[in-house]
Parts: C-alpha cells; structure tokens; sequence
C-alpha cells in the first residue's frame, strides 16, 4: 500500500502525534508491506487558495505555481492519505488547512446530490483511495474538543474514513510518562495492525485509545504546575 502521510506538525518529527501515527503505522507494517512518503508540510510552500475557480474550469491546473503541484501528484498515486496534526483552535495547524484548501483542483464546478448534501464532481477517480486521521490535543479529555476537526475530516473525505483522536499528546513526548504512554503506544499498533488487516479499528479498542492514559484532574494539575 501507498501511504502518503501529512505531517501537519510545525514541530516535524518532534510533535507529539507523531509519535501516536509512527506507533500506528509500525503496526501497519506487522502485517503488510507499505511504501510511506511524509511530508512535512511546514517545509512546503503551499500559497492561500485565491478562490479564482480556474482550476475547476481548466481541468485542474492551479494559477499558483508552488508545491502543491507536486503534492497532487503524489494523493493520485497513493492508497492512503494519513494526516496527523495536533489540534489547533479546534481545527487544523493553518499550514495543513492551506494544503487542504488546495486539493480544489481535484474537483469540478459541477456538483451531484450525495444524501442530503451536495458536493463537487470529482476530475478524477479517488474510489481506492481510504483517509485517516491522527490528533492529539493537550486537555485532559476529548470532551468538546475535537468535534470540529472531526466533522471536517468527514465532510472533506466522507467515504472510506477512520478518525484516531488522543488527549493528554504531550505526554508522549514526557520521558517520566513511559509508565503509562508505552502501553497505549502498544494499543495504537494494534490499532494499525487491525486496520491493515481489516480496514477498520474495533470500537472498543478505539475507545481505549481515545481515553485519558491518568486521571483527568492529575493531569490538569501537571499541566498547571500544582503539586
């Protein structure tokens, strides 16, 4: 399989999440060969989407010559776009909304009934391709947190999505945390393992991982500097 991951991190390899999609993808790798291509999207000069239109006119070609011209090329030839970012304001980091808003050129001016909503006609065939996404927030909990990234994610990629959401990241990245971050490091590879054979995470283990890994008022007052 062709994975194609987005790092929406401005911390690159030292973000937090990180180390929950490399756990995801090692367990990937446990059951299939997979070619993975990151990028770092911070490194990428992707410009603001003008909102012109051309690129749904002229078959696809952005008048804004950076990139993500590349970038295209790369979602056309992959089996999976895995984006991984921590959560900002309740969204994406603002280099992966632009990268985001640039995938226009993937679709038409004309739009189709799909249920109750329309969207664009896609210019290409996007069938194969499946999505999932990786986030982390510092709170103690995913209660009213991730809700809007998550309906986002669904919205821009409504078929073929699974969507991993972690509370209390940071302390992936805290040495003295091993106690608690290495088992459920193990979790996610068995997550990735699952979904490689499957094409799905069971419930109750997705529960698990989206669960807070210590009390959530002990890790608050972590968080605070309280002892």
């Amino acid at each position: 399989m062709r994975v194609l991951l987005f790092n929406g991190s401005p911390k690159k390899d030292k973000s937090d999440v990180m180390c929950v999609t490399r756990a995801f993808l090692e367990g990937m790798n446990s059951v299939q060969d997979n070619i993975v291509t990151k990028i770092d999207v911070i490194d990428k000069k992707i410009g603001y989407c003008k909102g012109c239109f051309s690129c749904k006119k002229n078959g696809g070609d952005c008048v804004i010559k950076d990139d993500m011209r590349d970038i295209l090329t790369e979602i056309l030839a992959s089996d999976l776009l895995l984006f991984s970012f921590p959560l900002y304001c309740y969204s994406f980091p603002a280099p992966l909304k632009a990268l985001l808003d640039r995938t226009m050129p993937l679709s038409s001016m004309a739009m189709k009934k799909a249920g109750d909503r329309y969207e664009h006609v896609a210019q290409a065939d996007f069938s194969r391709l499946k999505y999932v996404m990786i986030c982390g927030c510092g709170f103690p909990n995913a209660k009213r947190n991730f809700e809007p990234a998550v309906e986002q994610f669904k919205l821009s990629f409504p078929n073929n999505h699974t969507i991993i959401t972690v509370p209390e990241s940071p302390m992936f990245n805290a040495p003295e945390a091993a106690v608690v971050t290495v088992p459920r490091l193990e979790l996610i590879k068995q997550a990735g393992a699952e979904y490689a054979k499957t094409g799905e995470i069971p419930v109750a283990l997705m529960s698990e991982i989206s669960s807070p890994m210590i009390p959530e008022d002990v890790y608050a007052k972590i968080c605070n500097g309280e002892n």
